[in-house]
C-alpha cells in the first residue's frame, strides 16, 4: 500500500531521548566537575572543536533515531533502516571520540584498560565489528528489532560498541592506547571498506525479499520491497565506502602535509 509522510504521525521515543540526555549529562558533568581536577595543567579542559564534534555526534544520533526516520525505518523502508545503521557505526562513534577530551576518556576507560588493549587491536576490532554488523543484518534480528522496541535499542548498542572499537585505532585520543601510523591506518580503513561489499551485494542482487518483516508493510511513496532492498544494498556499499574513503583521504593529506613540513624543517636546519 503506497502512502505519504502523513501516514507516520508524531511518535515520542523515550529511549532515544534517554540516550541523548545520558550522553549530554555525562559530558557536561565530566567537563564541569571532573575537568578542574583531572585536566592537564595549562591546557583547556575542553576545546571548542571538541564540543563541536561531540554536538555533531549527539545531534546526528538524535536526528536519525527520532521521528519520522525511526518510524519509517520500522514500519516501511529497510533502506532507511540501513541509513540509520551507517550513521550509528560510521558517523556517531568517530564524532564522539573526537569530541571527548583525552583526559576524560582516559578516566572513563581506566577500569577496563587491559581489556581495551586487546579489543582495540586492529584485527580484533575489525573482526568484532564486522561480526556484529553481520548479526545486525540477519533476517531474524531485523524482524526482532521491528517487533520489540527494547530489543531494537539493545541491537543498536551491540553494534555501536564494536563500532567504537573499530574506530579506536584511528581516532583513539589517549596515550595508553596509541593510534596506528598513517600508512597503517589507511590500509586498515581500506580493508574495512571491502568487507561490507559481500552482504551489500547479496541485498542488491537478491531476486526475492530477504526480510519477510518488510513484506506487506506500508510502502512510503510506493517504493516496492525489492526496490527498497536494492537501495539498502547500494547504501551499504556506496555510503559506507564513501565515509571510509573520505577518512582515508583526510589521513593521507594530513600525513603528506606533516611529511612536507618535516622535510622543510630539515632543509632549514641544513642551511643553518
Amino acid at each position: 500500500m503506497s502512502v505519504g509522510l502523513d501516514a507516520f504521525p508524531f511518535h515520542f521515543h523515550p529511549e532515544v531521548l534517554g540516550v541523548v540526555i545520558a550522553l549530554v549529562g555525562a559530558y557536561v558533568y565530566g567537563i564541569r566537575r571532573l575537568g578542574p581536577r583531572l585536566a592537564p595543567t595549562g591546557q583547556p579542559v575542553v576545546t571548542g572543536r571538541q564540543i563541536a564534534w561531540f554536538s555533531l555526534g549527539v545531534s546526528t544520533y538524535f536526528a536519525f533515531e527520532w521521528w519520522p526516520l525511526h518510524d519509517i525505518a520500522e514500519q516501511s523502508l529497510y533502506s532507511v533502516h540501513m541509513v540509520q545503521h551507517l550513521v550509528l557505526t560510521f558517523v556517531v562513534p568517530p564524532a564522539l571520540l573526537k569530541g571527548t577530551p583525552s583526559w576524560l576518556l582516559s578516566h572513563l576507560v581506566r577500569p577496563i584498560l587491559p581489556v581495551l588493549r586487546v579489543l582495540t587491536k586492529p584485527l580484533v576490532a575489525l573482526i568484532l565489528f564486522n561480526a556484529a554488523l553481520a548479526w545486525l543484518h540477519a533476517p531474524g534480528v531485523v524482524g526482532g528489532m521491528l517487533d520489540d522496541a527494547p530489543f531494537h535499542l539493545l541491537a543498536h548498542v551491540i553494534v555501536v560498541v564494536p563500532a567504537f572499537l573499530m574506530w579506536w585505532p584511528i581516532l583513539g585520543p589517549i596515550p595508553e592506547l596509541p593510534r596506528l601510523s598513517p600508512p597503517a591506518a589507511m590500509g586498515y580503513l581500506f580493508l574495512q571498506s571491502l568487507v561490507p561489499l559481500i552482504p551489500a551485494s547479496f541485498l542488491t542482487f537478491a531476486s526475492e525479499p530477504v526480510y519477510d518483516s518488510y513484506v506487506g508493510t506500508v510502502r512510503l511513496w510506493g517504493i516496492g520491497v525489492l526496490q527498497d532492498q536494492r537501495v539498502a544494498g547500494l547504501i551499504m556499499k556506496i555510503g559506507g565506502g564513501a565515509v571510509l574513503w573520505l577518512a582515508i583521504t583526510v589521513i593521507f593529506f594530513k600525513w603528506a602535509g606533516e611529511e612536507e613540513r618535516s622535510a622543510a624543517r630539515e632543509r632549514l636546519a641544513l642551511r643553518s
